[in-house]
């Protein structure tokens, strides 16, 4: 399988480019634009299906290497997602505030693996310097300290606003642990978690 190595290469891919001369030759031809020729498909419709991993590994060290040629990309495939890790000396430069530059770098990665794999159904996990598995050990954490007050207090405890991908790791924790339940409520934003006895 042919590696890209570049972020041009996606961009094509996709349809996208930074050249404009083809909009300028056709906005400067007398006849406008030439007839297209029928049911023509795109090189990107005729190529089959990619495995999942293939798809998340070339795109993301083929971003990265836009970024710092030493840094590296570790892929694995689970049964309902495909993990990634980035590491290298400047790795922790791609997280971004509050991990915000890994969510976007998931989002990229979960959009080209549907195109390329066609496998909508997975899911995306991308890390960089070990940020997602601390975060999400301080939110197990967060999560086992808070269940523990409400079935002291029996009242529900309503959690701060979090991601989808953080709610799912409070809801998965307190699920482990008896006579607790939890329910995402609020729209958007402030969508949130509320610990619930029972």
């Amino acid at each position: 399988m042919d590696k890209k190595t570049n972020l041009d290469d996606y961009l094509a891919d996709l349809g996208i480019s930074d050249s404009n001369d083809e909009a300028e030759e056709l906005a400067l031809s007398p006849s406008g634009p030439p007839h297209a020729p029928p049911a023509a498909l795109s090189p990107l419709e005729l190529r089959p299906p990619q495995p999942p991993l293939d798809v998340v590994r070339d795109f993301l060290e083929g971003l990265v290497a836009f970024i710092d040629p030493d840094l590296k990309v570790k892929v694995n495939e689970l049964e309902d997602a495909v993990e990634a890790e980035i590491v290298g000396s400047s790795a922790s430069k791609l997280i971004g505030r509050e991990g915000r530059s890994l969510h976007a770098l998931e989002t990229l990665a979960l959009t080209v693996l549907s195109k390329d794999s066609g496998r909508a159904d997975l899911r995306v996990h991308v890390d960089a310097a070990g940020y997602r598995k601390r975060h999400t050990e301080r939110l197990v954490k967060q999560a086992e300290s808070l269940a523990t007050q409400v079935m002291k207090s029996g009242e529900p405890l309503e959690m701060e606003p979090l991601t989808s991908a953080d709610r799912r790791i409070i809801h998965m924790t307190v699920k482990a642990m008896e006579g607790l339940t939890t329910e995402s409520v609020g729209e958007g934003a402030n969508r949130h978690v509320v610990i619930r006895p029972g």
